[in-house]
């Protein structure tokens, strides 16, 4: 029989209590060595991070808050032939604050100071505003200020194009404020050349071009690559990743090179005058618009070039004329183009300035019939008389002797249908048909200035050859750049093209006198309204009917009003050449740009003391009975 042992019930109690405190030792010592294995992980991290990651982590946080900035270069001045400055950049500020940044330290500031010596922000935002007001002046205005200071954005710009010694004094009196380099391009002469020179300003859309102007415009746009200049760099700290530069953090600094200067051909006196002188007339003839070139008659430089609408590149040039139709917009010419056939007819012989021909009423080509200005029947006129009185009759009769190859080939070497070069955007080389496309009807369009279309520019650079001898020498309007290190480069001069002999020109330019004559017994010339007191003066007028696109057909009440002279005619110093849009005909003004002319070429002899002629242009005879 089995015999089962009785345990006492003290003695199962004192059992359960050495297992149970068995299982609270265990657990100790478990907690003890995940402490130890954590704290021994963390050293090792410890380690790994302080010792072998130390430099790669430093390097990634720098990296978040080091960055390399651009340096602006100074944008080059645009002078005139003069050295007068058309446009030139001035050094300038643009202060900007931290309000979020600020107002953050002002409160962990105040947390270590005792209640009677807190910081106030609204305080030191107010005093940066009166400052800025007392400094700046109307450029600013305290409440906008304030608006702005006490802000919850990251960094907000309170004042643009400060001038650097009101931006120091403002620094100096409140180092939170941050100053970023800009420049501001002025324009001393407002609307002076505008359409030539253009306008500068700063990409805006480009934040990385904010401390460069760049031009947007005209000159200043096709030559923005020499203006530039080249930016510099620094190295700078920036605030928690963002782009907010912390004060005098630059070092590593790459200096800029500056941009060079450009010299143009233009006088900015003579400029200012043809401007005024387009404007009233345009005015004064109810035209469209009116558009005026003065070149050198040796070396083809652009002395003036002017419209009469402009705009001010000083002011935000959004929707004003931002054109240049004396290079952009071509027009039919009209009897200013009958030069070609005077030059071509006395070049290749056909005829003389004295040579006498019977005239018509009107003349029939292919299957049109083209008549004169006024009504007429058969006249006797000499070749002077021709294009003096502006026959388109008499003008077509010498054309057809030269014929329509020798004619094309005139056209050619007169750079027709070309764009000159002259240095400026947006330049329209005009309209000529090439010679295997001519109709029958075209070689009765083309000699009296119909079914082609030039520039103003390329109007006056026919006359500059005949002014020049026979050569053409296409315009230009840079004469140099001028480095930083003042070196001076001289543009290029186009070669000139060989147009007509010396001779031709001379006796061209001598029989176009008689337009300005004035004499009994129906031999004026055009336009006597362009003669100025004591100087030859040899030019010619135009009058070309302008293309409907409605009727379809040329409009007998829309024309283009254009001259071109040569001052003085002999010996030669300047060309003008001047077309009217479309004036209101039934005026004085609208039927001739000669008094225009004349103002223009008196301005000239003055201008530049151009010496009286030597003689008078004698009285030749136009028409005889």
């Amino acid at each position: 029989m089995a015999v089962r042992e009785r345990v006492s019930p003290g003695r199962m109690r004192r059992v359960g209590k050495r297992a149970a405190g068995s299982d609270h030792r265990v657990r100790v010592v478990v907690t003890r060595f995940l402490l130890i294995a954590a704290l021994v992980v963390a050293g090792l991290k410890l380690v790994q991070v302080q010792g072998f990651q130390s430099e790669a982590l430093a390097a990634q946080a720098a990296k978040q808050r080091i960055t390399r900035i651009p340096i602006a270069a100074t944008r080059g001045s645009i002078v005139d032939r003069n050295g007068v400055e058309l446009a030139f950049s001035v050094e300038t500020r643009s202060i900007a604050y931290r309000p979020k940044a600020m107002r953050a330290r002002t409160a962990e500031a105040n947390k270590k100071l005792a209640p009677n010596k807190q910081l106030s922000f609204d305080d030191d935002t107010a005093n940066i505003a009166r400052d800025m007001a007392r400094i700046l002046g109307s450029a600013v205005s305290e409440p906008e200020l304030l608006t702005k200071l006490r802000s919850d954005n990251s960094y907000v710009y309170l004042a643009n194009n400060v001038e650097p010694a009101k931006a120091r004094e403002l620094s100096d009196l409140h180092p939170d404020l941050n100053l970023e380099a800009r420049a501001r391009r002025e324009y001393p002469g407002g609307s002076l050349a505008a359409n030539v020179i253009g306008y500068a300003n700063w990409r805006m859309n480009d934040p990385a071009e904010k401390q460069n102007l760049h031009g947007l415009f005209g000159l200043e746009m096709l030559r923005d690559s020499e203006l530039s200049g080249t930016p510099g760099s620094q190295v700078v700290e920036t605030e928690g990743g963002s782009d907010v530069v912390l004060p005098g953090s630059g070092r590593d600094v790459k200096p800029a090179v500056d941009g060079s200067d450009v010299e143009l051909t233009i006088d900015a006196d003579l400029q200012y005058f043809v401007q005024q002188k387009a404007a009233e007339y345009a005015k004064r003839s109810g035209a469209k618009s009116a558009s005026v070139v003065v070149l050198d008659a040796k070396t083809g430089e652009v002395y003036a070039l002017a419209n009469d609408k402009t705009f001010d590149p000083s002011t935000s040039p959004g929707g004003q004329a931002l054109n240049d139709p004396a290079v952009t917009t071509p027009y039919e010419p009209g009897s200013v183009n009958k030069v070609v056939t005077a030059m071509a007819a006395l070049e290749y012989g056909v005829t003389t300035p004295d040579a006498m021909h019977a005239v018509n009423g009107s003349i029939q080509v292919a299957d049109r019939t083209v008549g004169d200005a006024w009504s007429h029947g058969r006249l006797n006129m000499t070749t002077a008389g021709i294009f003096a009185k502006s026959s388109n009759v008499g003008t077509l009769l010498l054309a057809q002797q030269v014929g329509p190859d020798r004619f094309a080939d005139m056209l050619e070497r007169l750079g027709l249908g070309k764009r000159t070069g002259v240095g400026l955007p947006g330049e329209s080389a005009g309209r000529l048909p090439a010679r295997n496309q001519w109709s029958g009807s075209t070689f009765g369009n083309l000699p009296i200035g119909q079914g082609l279309s030039m520039t103003v520019l390329q109007m006056a650079g026919m006359y500059q050859a005949l002014a020049n001898d026979g050569v053409r020498v296409p315009p230009r309007i840079v004469k140099a750049r001028i480095a930083p290190d003042g070196t001076r480069i001289e543009e290029p001069r186009p070669e000139g093209v060989r147009v007509v002999g010396p001779e031709t020109a001379r006796t061209a330019r001598d029989m176009l006198r008689a337009v300005m004559q004035k004499a009994p017994g129906g031999n004026s010339g055009t336009a006597p309204g362009a003669a100025v007191t004591g100087y030859q003066i040899s030019g010619k007028t135009g009058t070309a009917q302008q293309y409907d696109q409605t009727i379809g057909r040329y409009s007998d009440s829309k024309y283009w009003i254009t001259f071109a002279g040569i001052l003085p005619a002999d010996d030669p110093r300047f060309v003008v050449g001047m077309v009217y849009d479309t004036p209101v005909y039934s005026t004085s003004d609208g039927h001739s740009a000669a008094p225009f002319f004349h103002d223009v070429a008196a301005f000239l002899t003055q201008r530049y003391n151009i010496p009286l002629s030597k003689e008078q242009a004698p009285i030749v005879p136009l028409v005889q009975p």
